[in-house]
């Protein structure tokens, strides 16, 4: 009989993301011979009758419940997953916190900067473990560019753009679903996804000091929902509509502290990319391009050990050699997927809870983020340069 302990998983909101977390969550046994914890699906709190119903029957929860403080207040539930709408989490995740609960919360964390640094502020006082989503950090070949930059084997880097173009709201008729809406979603794409693109140069690179930013807001108008609809669905000609509140748009020029300049664009209303999570560093002695659509594979430029550079980028292939990608499939150039990066994520988090030291990315990093949002958002209405101070509540 296995002695690990077993951590009770609780989640609020079963959309998609909900889905992912729970599933991968259930795969870590299967993958992670060499886990310190083993876990339960307890409870799932959902509005939706469908979702609660395949919750428990397709997924493997032990119950279901309507109203999110049945799985905050559930005695059997150590960490608390909260993949709600975002203007929700502010009030869900404190609740948690302050039950004693871990808690892993979808980026950014708040719908709006006060709201994530509330939320932190409310989880260190609690003492309790903290988790953010930002699951490329996880991709193996991300971790190998990492370490790559920390080596020093591109030298001093100069330069870095990060970019998240993503279709998903290109379509005129797809529906006004929460993330359209400064009420329920807070900010449109610089909480949705820029942040990913943000969090990862403060991974690879570190701080940034100051930022130039504009936004825009393409499609100003869109079909409203039908019960259980999502920003994937889409309405018909005629179908009444509603405006969007937040930004299809955004985008930032930077200084980070160690001296490289960068850019950032990202878009949800843009033809093209689908989902095109980027980014592209650059260093006195070499230079690195990954692409989230081609996410088992590098491109890397490396100058030779006599100063010349060789003619054009190596393209590397992920494999078993960098970090997890053996704990899904063996050798190389054979692929993992979006959701595999979801349960690296999730073994690395409840690692962290069951050994009780604090996870990176945590909510701290989170205020990270929102902290460089707070300076876009002064430059996009200053329209001047302006300089990113933490907001992070003593």
């Amino acid at each position: 009989m296995s002695t690990r302990p077993v951590l009770g998983i609780g989640v609020v909101g079963f959309g998609w993301m909900g889905q992912a977390h729970s599933r991968s969550a259930a795969r870590i046994a299967s993958l992670f011979p060499e886990r310190v914890f083993d876990t339960a699906l307890v409870v799932c709190g959902d509005n939706v009758a469908e979702r609660r119903e395949q919750a428990v029957s397709g997924v493997g929860f032990r119950e279901a419940v309507e109203d999110w403080r049945a799985v905050v207040d559930h005695p059997d539930v150590d960490v608390v997953y909260v993949t709600a709408p975002n203007m929700m989490h502010e009030e869900i995740a404190i609740a948690a916190a302050e039950a004693g609960k871990a808690v892993f919360c979808e980026k950014p964390v708040g719908g709006t900067p006060d709201q994530t640094v509330r939320i932190e502020a409310a989880a260190r006082r609690a003492g309790v473990i903290t988790g953010v989503g930002y699951n490329y950090r996880w991709a193996p070949l991300v971790q190998h560019a990492k370490a790559l930059i920390e080596s020093g084997r591109l030298g001093e880097i100069t330069n870095y753009r990060g970019r998240f173009f993503s279709m998903y709201g290109a379509d005129p008729m797809g529906l006004l679903s929460w993330r359209f809406l400064v009420d329920e979603a807070g900010y449109g794409v610089s909480s949705d996804i820029l942040s990913h693109a943000v969090d990862l140069a403060h991974m690879l690179l570190g701080p940034i000091t100051e930022v130039s930013g504009t936004r825009e807001t393409f499609i100003r108008e869109r079909p409203l929902p039908k019960a259980g609809g999502t920003h994937y669905d889409r309405g018909q000609p005629g179908d009444p509509t509603g405006e969007v509140t937040n930004e299809d748009y955004a985008a930032a020029m930077v200084r980070f502290a160690n001296g490289a300049r960068g850019t950032f664009e990202s878009s949800r209303a843009i033809i093209g990319p689908e989902s095109q999570m980027a980014f592209d560093v650059y260093g006195t002695k070499g230079a690195l391009r990954w692409n989230l659509e081609t996410m088992n594979e590098m491109q890397v430029f490396l100058v030779d050990d006599d100063g010349r550079a060789p003619r054009g980028y190596t393209t590397v292939y992920a494999g078993d050699r960098y970090p997890y990608h053996g704990h899904f499939v063996p050798g190389d150039a054979n692929a993992i997927g979006y959701e595999d990066l979801k349960v690296i994520e999730n073994y690395e988090f409840l690692t962290a809870v069951a050994t009780g030291e604090q996870h990176r990315p945590g909510f701290s990093e989170a205020v990270d983020y929102v902290s460089f949002q707070s300076a876009w958002l002064r430059s996009c209405e200053s329209g001047a340069w302006e300089t990113v101070n933490s907001i992070r509540q003593d």
